[in-house]
Parts: structure tokens; C-alpha cells; sequence
């Protein structure tokens, strides 16, 4: 379902658009941004952890809700086809019309559109790879690479699909034939990313490893630091540039002409680069990370600017600072979840006011099934239950994410700090 569009103003306007030589924000996200993408005609997609798809035209977005989980991929291509993967094992198309193309059987980690724009090909941590339709066609599920797949990139001429893997193999499938998985290189740790051009494959891995390579597999270039994992990979052929996110908060650019780093600067004051994304003329560059705010950089002022966010996130804080209780929700709950009452953007339904509240009944809030009509009150006990066992076991099927609290006493600091906290928000 499509939500109204919703326009959020941030930073300085230049007659309604957003000058390439500002610094800008794009916010309106609930949730860290997962997947970046960018069309010719300067529409940002933005994947995020809020379990939804935001469609930019300046700063203005289009919510895009289908998913029942965290958007962890994206796909462009020609015509604004838009397509997006999740954590609910879904692959769904948007643009030009909305439908469920597939379903993978664990989080969907990899799109990628054909040149021609008639496939996209997916991957997941199932260790399936799928093609797509996006016209006529028949759904196909290539043999499967041997591992959980991270990145997917199709050639120049999209008869090869190239997929990393997690147990560091970077596979290619010939699509003419029985496009058995033939491996072209082993990195000794997992490769989370891909960038495949005519001349080149430049890949990132988890040991930071940032190589470049031929289509034969022989190395061209290696730009590793010491920083990782690397996750997040763009490039841009017009201007000759590649873009190389970190773990560490750092962008790296590569000249591709002369196989040279041409700028490395921080550029999150806290946590990762999970994703990245050039404009469509290649005079500025878009990242997201663990915030819910897009960062775009003009490249001709980059060496010019701070790293961005504020670091007034609690989350972010260092957590030594922090009672244990809302160290604990901090680290378990924030992301999903406000303590403020009222609709957010966030992935989970507000917890203000969640002591004596029977699950499921926020308003506005889509649940899960199992959670409609739950007979479960959220109190001291059901809590402590919830993080003992795990959502998983103790509601089986729904959203929440995996995650235990195994010591009794963090359990119970937390519990006391959400006694408190969540009172104190509904009460304001």
C-alpha cells in the first residue's frame, strides 16, 4: 500500500531542489537506512529498517508499505523500475506497478536489474539466487552458489550474474545454458559487495578487503585498509568514480581511470556506511547508516565538511554512561521502538504506556497476526518472558526480531527502567 505523500523539509532549499554544492539531509526514515539507490531523473530511493521503501523527488518522499520487516535491498532501473528486498523474505516491485514478485526462504540481502530491465535477480541468505520477470517470463531459480549470498551483479551485456557469497566465493552463472555456478575467486572472508562494469569487478569483504579485478579473475588493483567490513559499494562510469563504505564511518573514492584513491574522509560521526549511492550526474554522493537521516556530500567540497550526525541519538551514547536498564533498551529496543506516544516511522508500535497494555492494540499499528487478538498483557512477567525465551519462541510468527536477554538481571533493569520510562512519556 501506498502511504500519502509527505513532504519534510531539512537543511537549505535552492528554488525547491537540492544544489550540488550543499551539504543536505533527506529525513522522514524510522529506522537506520539500509539500501540507497538513485535514477536519471534524480529520484533517491532509500531502503530502512522502518520496514518501508521511500521514493525521493527533492526532499519530497513517497512512502512505499508492503513489507513486514526491515528493507535490506534495492534495485533501480531504466524506465524508474524500483524493486526492494527484506528481512520478511519478500521481493516486491513498486514502480511502474505494485505486486509480490517472490518469496525467498530467509532475509533477501541482493537485488540486481538486468541491463536490458526485463529480469531482476535476487539473493538471500538462504543461499538461493532467483530471476525475476518484470514483463513476460517465467520465474527461474538458479543452482545455488554453495553459501548465503550478499551481492549480485549482472554484466554489460547481462548474459553473466555475478553473486558473492558468505563463505567469501565470488561465482558467476552463464544464463544462456544451465547456469551452474562456476567460481571465479575465493576471498578469504565473506564478500559483502559487488560493483561489475565492463573492464572490471571491484568487490568489499568482510575482512576489509577492497580489491578490483578482472572478468578472468586476475587482480587489477587492491585499495584494502585497515578498516572493516566493508558494506557498501557505488559507482559511477560517467565521472570515473567508485564510492566505498565502511564499518568505521568512512567513505572511500576511488579514481578508476588511474586506480587511485582520490578521497578518503569520516563521514559518520557514529557507526556504520551500510549504504551508499551517487546522484545521477555524479556531483554528489548519498549515504545512510545506523541514523534515520540520508546524508548527501557535494564531491567537489567534500574535504570541507564534518562528519554528519550529531551523535544526540541515545543510542548512540556510549553505553558506560548509561544506567544498565536503558543501556539494555538502547541496545534491544530503540531502533524499533519510541518511548513517545503517538504514530512514528519506527519498525515496532510505540511502548509508551506498554505496562497493563494488552499486545497488539496500538492503534494504527499494523501487527502480525498471531498478535490480533492476543490474550498476552504486557507486564513484568510477560516481559521478562519475552527476552528469556526469545520473540521467537515465546510469539511465534511475529515481527519482533530474533534477540534473548539471558542474564536475569539485565532482564529485570530493563524491565524497571521501561516501568519508568514509559510512564513518565505518556504522563508529559
Amino acid at each position: 500500500m501506498r502511504a500519502p505523500l509527505m513532504g519534510i523539509v531539512a537543511g537549505t532549499l535552492c528554488a525547491g531542489l537540492v544544489s550540488a554544492q550543499e551539504f543536505t539531509t533527506l529525513k522522514g526514515h524510522g529506522g537506520p537506512i539500509m539500501g540507497l539507490a538513485v535514477d536519471g531523473a534524480g529520484r533517491v530511493a532509500s531502503a530502512s529498517f522502518d520496514n518501508s521503501v521511500g521514493l525521493w523527488q527533492g526532499r519530497v518522499p513517497e512512502w512505499l508499505e508492503g513489507h513486514d520487516a526491515a528493507v535490506t535491498a534495492l534495485a533501480l532501473g531504466t524506465g524508474g523500475v524500483l524493486v526492494s528486498g527484506g528481512d520478511d523474505f519478500a521481493v516486491r516491485q513498486w514502480v511502474p506497478e505494485e505486486r509480490l514478485l517472490g518469496q525467498h526462504a530467509g532475509k533477501v540481502a541482493a537485488l540486481a536489474i538486468s541491463p536490458d530491465g526485463q529480469w531482476v535477480a535476487s539473493g538471500g541468505w538462504d543461499g538461493a539466487v532467483h530471476l525475476w520477470p518484470l514483463g513476460a517470463g517465467v520465474a527461474r531459480e538458479l543452482p545455488r552458489p554453495g553459501a548465503g549470498v550478499n551481492d549480485l551483479g549482472f554484466s554489460e551485456d547481462g548474459g553473466t550474474l555475478y553473486a558473492a557469497t558468505q563463505a567469501g566465493a565470488l561465482m558467476r552463472y552463464e544464463l544462456a545454458g544451465e547456469a551452474v555456478p562456476l567460481p571465479l575467486l575465493q576471498h578469504g572472508f565473506g564478500i559483502n559487495q559487488l560493483v561489475v562494469t565492463r573492464d572490471w569487478i571491484a568487490y568489499g569483504a568482510v575482512d576489509g578487503g577492497t580489491r578490483v579485478i578482472g572478468h578472468d579473475g586476475a587482480e587489477i588493483a587492491d585499495f584494502t585498509l585497515d578498516r572493516r567490513p566493508i558494506l557498501s559499494l557505488d559507482h559511477h562510469a560517467e565521472s570515473g568514480q567508485l564510492a566505498v563504505g565502511d564499518g568505521q564511518g568512512y567513505i572511500m573514492i576511488l579514481d578508476t581511470e588511474r586506480w587511485q584513491i582520490s578521497r578518503d574522509f569520516r563521514a559518520m560521526r557514529e557507526g556504520p556506511v551500510w549504504s551508499l549511492a551517487f546522484s545521477g550526474d555524479g556531483e554528489m554522493i548519498y549515504a545512510g547508516g545506523i541514523e534515520d537521516v540520508i546524508y548527501g556530500w557535494p564531491m567537489a567540497l567534500l574535504d570541507t565538511f564534518e562528519p554528519a550526525g550529531d551523535g544526540g541519538r541515545s543510542f548512540l551514547r556510549d553505553p558506560e554512561t548509561m544506567p544498565n536498564g536503558e543501556r539494555q533498551f538502547m541496545r534491544k529496543c530503540s531502533i524499533c521502538h519510541t518511548l513517545e506516544p503517538g504514530p512514528s516511522r519506527r519498525a515496532g508500535p510505540t511502548l509508551a504506556g506498554v505496562f497493563g497494555r494488552r499486545a497488539g492494540t496500538v492503534p494504527g499499528y499494523g501487527y502480525s497476526p498471531i498478535l490480533q487478538g492476543s490474550d498476552i498483557i504486557w507486564d513484568d512477567a510477560s516481559i521478562d518472558a519475552l527476552f528469556d525465551s526469545g520473540p521467537d519462541h515465546y510469539i511465534p510468527g511475529s515481527k519482533m526480531p530474533m534477540q534473548v536477554i539471558q542474564n536475569p538481571e539485565d532482564r529485570a533493569d530493563l524491565i524497571a527502567f521501561l516501568k519508568q520510562a514509559s510512564r513518565k512519556e505518556t504522563q508529559e
